[in-house]
């Protein structure tokens, strides 16, 4: 039987982590589209791939058990509830209108796990859509069949944004750019259908809330938790974070650490990282 989930400390044994392969939502990014979804320069892809593995192995060979996201949504899509959960958060009824809302979705609905899951993380285009017995529709008229119906989540490597572990309760975050919204709707698919966490995901804090994301928040130990306050979490994120996590007595201090924002100075995570029990390595500009 596997062992509980849970964490409170950034120090302590690591025993599970969930990754990210790099993969098809990465080759979706063009210098088009590469400032709407949060890059500044087109990754080379199968490099990050062989960085990803080098680092996905050496966690292994340390003891640690790796999670794919990929393979973790795919095995959960065998779900008709997960399936109905990813495709609704995936179909934009306001955007595409609702004829072509309704058609996506039927297709959507028509793909195996692996394939959904892939549209799900990888987008897709209206030159992807198939025309066969499909109503004419102006909004696929009007869009170059380059377009996306569905956005790709290139960011979906940064896991520790989307959720985090305090205690045995997880949080699924809230995330404050469009381009990444759905990310949080993937981790929650996650958690709510894939077998491996049924009955151990209980939730300490609801996604739709103001914006929180993972990369702000530190477990500085048992008890004690630092949430970065900047461009990604609000102070309305903060303190309902902070509500949750004392309401629950999963937290007896909860400290909000305002950050610059920026590139520089993007999540608490990336000023300030814990080494040690005691000791932290600290971007100068933030101290």
């Amino acid at each position: 039987m596997s062992a509980p989930f849970g964490a409170d400390s950034e120090v302590g044994t690591l025993r599970v982590a969930i990754l990210h392969r790099p993969g098809a939502e990465l080759q979706r990014l063009t210098p088009r589209n590469t400032d709407r979804l949060l890059f500044d320069a087109l990754p080379w892809v199968t490099r990050a791939q062989e960085e990803h593995d080098a680092f996905a192995q050496l966690l292994r060979s340390r003891g640690v058990e790796v999670l794919l996201l990929g393979d973790l949504v795919t095995e959960a899509l065998a779900s008709g509830a997960a399936r109905m959960h990813g495709i609704s958060a995936a179909v934009d009824a306001r955007r595409l209108g609702t004829p072509l809302a309704q058609e996506l979705s039927v297709y959507l609905r028509s793909l195996d796990p692996s394939a959904l899951a892939r549209v799900l993380m990888a987008g897709m285009t209206f030159a992807e859509l198939p025309l066969d017995d499909f109503e004419p529709s102006l909004v696929r008229r009007m869009h170059p069949r380059g377009d996306f119906l569905i956005d790709p989540l290139p960011n979906l490597l940064f896991t520790r944004d989307s959720s985090f572990w305090i205690g045995q309760r997880v949080v699924i975050t809230s995330l404050a750019r469009s381009a990444r919204m759905r990310e949080s709707s993937l981790t929650d698919l996650v958690y709510a259908h894939h077998p491996r966490f049924l009955g151990t995901a209980l939730r300490a804090f609801e996604s739709r809330s103001a914006p929180v994301e993972g990369g702000d928040v530190l477990l500085l130990a048992p008890g004690v938790v630092a949430v970065g306050v900047g461009e990604r979490t609000t102070p309305a994120g903060a303190e309902a974070l902070a509500r949750s996590l004392l309401g629950d007595r999963l937290a007896h201090t909860v400290l909000a650490m305002p950050i610059a924002g920026g590139r520089d100075q993007l999540h608490l995570d990336t000023v300030c990282t814990m080494v040690d029990r005691y000791a932290v390595v600290l971007y100068p500009e933030a101290v």
